[in-house]
């Protein structure tokens, strides 16, 4: 294991439980391992929360999408927010279902409708794939909003990690498709909320790599490779589309608000920083915090002071968006 002394404390012994993620050998035996960890039973309390599965329409061509649909119990006379949820997994792995409890536990505190996707994954489909299953789910939201319950004007778009990624490319593709006059009849996010967001396919993939940075779970070798395989193209190259990046963006003008959370010793810490500085300079709010001494992935760490002051900072933020 590398040198854990500039780790959190409280953090150190969660490391036992991470495999060293090598795919050299290949995806599926880390699917299989994702997949066999990601069901555990529903947290007591939470069963109260009804989960429901879909299958929504794609886009046209695109096969149909399968989306997991959180409703909390208490009735409501009026619209309730609501959640796209994008799960995260490099891109390659996982599924709304390893986010179970924390979708339920979100609908409950908050009193909303979530909606977690379940977009194809890459190599098998490469971009834009996943960014069409996303975007479905977002007009599944608005198309159906009655049925479902959604206020459309209080929809928040989060994701963590890969999925944080793709929330990030979805907020930029919502905001293209209205200056293009396509999408007048959707409604813009209330606020976007990465947890250590996947955000630029050239980290780890030059020269100056962080010293300090991504020497735990995800390393800037499993990072080449998982972006290469969803991009369809050698990361950090020029034949890189530029849209599908969200770091490559022209510009992140007219973007909502944004909350970012981030480990100190997350191997995405400075494109996250970075991404922070373009929204601020661009005039858009933005909520960045680094939690010190924490590696990507840190919040599977239950119990520990980094993981309660980051669901503190997140209920904070899902409630003042909600608020409005």
């Amino acid at each position: 294991m590398a040198d854990t002394s500039r780790v959190a404390p409280e953090l150190v012994a969660a490391l036992d439980y991470f495999p060293a993620i090598d795919f050299s050998q290949g995806i599926a035996p880390f699917r299989t391992g994702f997949d066999d960890r990601a069901r555990p039973p529903v947290p007591p309390g939470l069963e109260v929360v009804q989960c429901t599965e879909h299958l929504i329409p794609g886009a046209p061509g695109d096969p149909d999408v399968r989306v997991l649909h959180y409703t909390p119990p208490r009735h409501a006379d009026a619209p309730r927010p609501a959640v796209l949820h994008i799960h995260g997994g490099g891109y390659i792995m996982g599924d709304p279902e390893i986010n179970d409890g924390m979708n339920r536990a979100i609908a409950l505190e908050h009193g909303c409708v979530v909606v977690s996707v379940d977009y194809r994954l890459a190599p098998e489909v490469a971009w834009p794939g996943a960014l069409h299953d996303c975007h479905a789910a977002f007009r599944w939201m608005h198309a159906e909003a009655a049925t479902l319950g959604i206020d459309r004007s209080r929809i928040i778009l989060t994701g963590e990690s890969a999925g944080g990624g793709h929330a990030a490319a979805l907020a930029l593709h919502v905001r293209d498709l209205a200056r293009r006059g396509e999408g007048r009849d959707n409604p813009k996010f209330r606020l976007v909320l990465l947890d250590s967001p996947m955000l630029d396919d050239r980290t780890g993939s030059g020269p100056d790599i962080h010293p300090h940075c991504g020497h735990f779970i995800w390393t800037p070798e499993a990072n080449r490779f998982a972006w290469t395989a969803m991009l369809g193209h050698e990361a950090g190259s020029d034949t890189v589309p530029t849209k599908a990046v969200p770091a490559r963006a022209e510009d992140v003008d007219d973007l909502p608000p944004h909350f970012i959370s981030i480990g100190g010793l997350d191997l995405f810490l400075e494109e996250s920083l970075e991404w922070t500085r373009r929204l601020a300079r661009a005039g858009i709010a933005a909520e960045l915090h680094v939690i010190p001494g924490a590696y990507h992935g840190f919040a599977m760490a239950q119990g520990s002071p980094q993981v309660a002051q980051l669901m503190q900072l997140r209920s904070a933020a899902f409630a003042r968006a909600f608020a409005g």
